[in-house]
């Protein structure tokens, strides 16, 4: 499969660009080297509206369902959204730290938010994702790859962040992604269990750049 194009920017041209302006510099000389994939949809279980991409971009309308008034006044990012027919958005660029994993640890290192790309999968936390999906993210991993030669690891947020977050869910298919890019299995969290936690709302991903 080949990868999208990668740009020395920190935007990938393959991805339609929402700039956010939920993010900050990483640490002095911290190269990315873990991904961290989350699921969203907003409201829960609706798909294909403006909501996601105007909560990463601080202009949700509080008022339009109301569910939005649990989140509201939220200020959160990732890097990627990847949609249910598999459009590629970004939000940050590479170098900058998104606001998505909030409090966090893996392979004993703490807050992900340093050392992350963290990508969002538009879905329900444990149900199942599209085949676009599954292809979109592994040409995207393969960009990532090409673009950060640290990056070794990818983890769920209820990985990073078990007891408190459960996303992307039973609901994903990690052996099929492993398949898709050809990394070693090690790399993954796999199937890993999260211990069990009540659901959060999506802004537990991580609060004005925690």
């Amino acid at each position: 499969m080949d990868p999208l194009p990668t740009p020395d920017d920190g935007w990938l041209p393959g991805a339609r660009r929402v700039p956010s302006p939920n993010h900050g510099p990483r640490p002095p000389g911290v190269q990315p080297w873990l991904v961290v994939l989350h699921s969203i949809s907003l409201p829960p279980g609706e798909y294909g509206g403006p909501w996601i991409e105007r909560l990463f971009t601080n202009t949700l309308d509080w008022d339009a369902h109301p569910y939005f008034q649990s989140i509201r006044g939220l200020e959160v990012s990732a890097h990627f959204l990847i949609r249910r027919d598999g459009e590629c958005v970004q939000f940050v660029a590479l170098d900058r730290r998104a606001w998505h994993a909030g409090r966090s640890s893996w392979q004993g290192h703490d807050h992900c938010n340093d050392f992350s790309v963290g990508v969002e999968l538009e879905g329900l936390e444990g149900d199942t994702f599209t085949d676009a999906q599954y292809t979109a993210l592994a040409a995207l991993l393969a960009a990532l790859r090409e673009r950060l030669p640290a990056l070794r690891a990818v983890a769920g947020h209820e990985h990073v962040a078990p007891g408190r977050k459960r996303d992307p869910g039973p609901g994903f298919d990690w052996a099929r992604l492993i398949r898709l890019t050809g990394w070693p299995a090690a790399w993954f969290a796999s199937d890993a269990p999260g211990r069990p936690s009540t659901p959060e709302r999506p802004g537990d991903m991580d609060r004005a750049g925690g």
